[in-house]
Formats: structure tokens, C-alpha cells, sequence
């Protein structure tokens, strides 16, 4: 046994203890599987591995349908199956909506036009950090202001007209393939409510392409402000306590680290992390958190989000 192959164990012998869903040797062999089939390169002693474990444990526990076996120190202690939340909230562009396609396929379509070749995860770096910026606006405003900012450093005319073009886009951005259907399968058990940066003027697009299936929406008109900003799920618990019911009664899903998981977690909110980039390496057009947050639901579509609460209702 080599000292990488040791040190692997060594992280997943700290991990959760599964004995109870699987044998210890079950729990080994299938994380240790997993992850070597998806990058047989990845260096044992690196945070990547500790991820990626990490998120491989967490598969197995969402399979088996055992949420409440999760260990406390990472997130709150989920004791509600799936099927159990009356509300779940999501967050929209990006788990939704798939605006790292529409992104790139506008700005595709304006450097096929100028004659240039550009790469599509570069422009999504280049947009993460000029949308970032402390002069930013509101979402999908502002996109006229970062794409004349990164439009130098992709060769594209740098022009107001194009970053008109690049914020009208936003009405011709798709829903991931699974939204719509898996929606409209969640709300047969619960109340659908979005939370989004983007303005209202968008999210009411967005929603007739998912068939408008929420049940309550908040903005970042709504709320003056954009998650992470505690403000904005200050407002979700409100309307919520108007209804009669708390933040224990929320499940909030969301692709985001850095705006959704995280805070949710601060919160004492159950989350589950809809994993969208899982075939992709780094956090494509969402800023990267400061830190990991390990999520007490873990699926790679809505679709899988779906199918387990199926499962669970039985």
C-alpha cells in the first residue's frame, strides 16, 4: 500500500461514520471508487481530496435516504425527511437558469461577429470578477457595465450597444433541462418560493419558463439588496412567520456557495446544495467562498432533488 493510498483512508476513516447505512469496508471502497474514477490524479493530501471525499460521503448518505445520520459539526442536525419542509426556496440563475450558457453564447455570438475566437470558462472568470467589483448594480443591469469592462480582455468591441446586447440576453436564457418538470413535481408537496439577485423585470421572465410555479418570489427589487446580504433572507423569514410557520419549516436549494449554502447554514436554515458544475472544475461565473460548506442535502440536478422526495414519500 502506498503512502497515498494510506493517507486516502486516513481522511476517510475522519469522516462521518456510516456504519449504520453501510460497512465501514462498503463506505472505503465506494468513496475511494468514486473519486478515482473521476480524477485518478487527484493528490491525496491536497483540500481537493478532502472535498471530494467529503462530497462522496454525502452522495452515499442522500442514496440511502438518512439525513439525520450527518454529523452535526457540519450543518445544523437535519431530523426532517425530504417530504417533511412546507416550503422549499431556490435560488434562480444558476440552478434554475442556466446563465453561465447564456453568458457565454451571447458573447460567442459577438466574437463570431468580430471575427475573434474566445474561450468560454475565461469569460466566465473575466465575468466573475468584474461583476464582483464594488461598482457593481444591480443583476441583470449591470451586465452592461461588465461586459464593457471584460470586453478588452476577450478582443471584443467594446461598444455600449454589445453590453445592451449581453443585458438583453438575459430574456433569451434557458432553464437547465430538469427545472421545469422537476418543479412542478416538488410543489405537489410543498410551497415553492424563489429568492433571487436578479431584478424583477427578469425573474418574471425566468418564471414563465419554468412554467411559474412559485408560490411567493423575492428579488433583488423586493429587498434592496442581493444575497449573501443577511437582508434578504430576513424578508424570506418574515413572510414565512406571516403564514404561521418558521425557518424550521424551509429547505433552501440553491447551486451558489457563496451566496446561498453558506449563509443558509449561518441561519440555521436545512439547505441542499444542487450542484450544477460537478462535471466542471472551479465555480465558473459564481464567486468562490471563503470556505467549503458542506450542505445537508447533496444532488448534481433538480431532477435528482425530485426523484429522492419521491422516494421518500413513498
Amino acid at each position: 500500500m502506498t503512502g497515498r493510498d494510506i493517507s486516502r483512508r486516513r481522511h476517510i476513516r475522519n469522516f462521518v461514520p456510516l456504519q449504520n447505512v453501510f460497512s465501514a469496508t462498503s463506505v472505503r471502497h465506494k468513496c475511494q471508487t468514486r473519486i478515482e474514477e473521476k480524477d485518478p490524479q487527484i493528490g491525496a493530501f491536497s483540500p481537493r481530496a478532502e472535498k471530494s471525499i467529503r462530497r462522496e460521503q454525502y452522495n452515499l448518505l442522500n442514496e440511502a435516504g438518512a439525513p439525520s445520520r450527518r454529523p452535526k459539526n457540519w450543518g445544523i442536525d437535519v431530523r426532517k425527511s425530504l417530504p417533511e419542509f412546507k416550503y422549499m426556496t431556490f435560488d434562480v440563475v444558476g440552478t434554475l437558469i442556466d446563465f453561465e450558457g447564456g453568458l457565454k453564447d451571447c458573447l460567442a455570438g459577438i466574437a463570431t461577429e468580430a471575427g475573434v475566437t474566445i474561450d468560454g470558462e475565461e469569460a466566465l472568470n473575466l465575468y466573475r470578477a468584474a461583476r464582483y467589483s464594488k461598482d457593481a448594480d444591480l443583476f441583470p443591469d449591470d451586465l452592461v457595465r461588465v461586459y464593457l469592462e471584460i470586453a478588452p480582455k476577450l478582443g471584443l468591441p467594446a461598444e455600449p450597444k454589445y453590453g445592451e446586447r449581453f443585458r438583453d440576453s438575459t430574456k433569451t436564457w434557458k432553464g437547465f433541462a430538469d427545472s421545469a418538470e422537476a418543479l412542478a413535481r416538488l410543489a405537489e408537496g410543498c410551497r415553492l418560493i424563489a429568492m433571487t439577485n436578479a431584478r424583477r423585470w427578469a425573474f418574471d421572465l425566468f418564471a414563465q419558463k419554468l412554467d411559474n410555479p412559485f408560490h411567493a418570489a423575492f428579488t433583488a427589487d423586493d429587498t434592496g439588496t442581493e444575497k449573501p446580504d443577511p437582508v434578504f433572507f430576513e424578508k424570506l423569514f418574515d413572510f414565512v412567520g406571516s403564514e404561521g410557520n418558521s425557518k424550521d419549516d424551509i429547505l433552501h436549494v440553491a447551486q451558489s456557495q457563496y451566496h446561498d449554502i453558506g449563509m443558509s447554514r449561518k441561519f440555521g436554515l436545512a439547505n441542499c446544495w444542487i450542484e450544477r458544475r460537478h462535471a466542471q472544475k472551479g465555480y465558473g461565473g459564481t464567486i468562490e467562498p471563503a470556505e467549503f460548506t458542506a450542505p445537508d442535502f447533496h444532488f448534481t440536478s433538480m431532477a435528482g432533488l425530485a426523484d429522492a422526495v419521491a422516494v421518500a414519500r413513498g
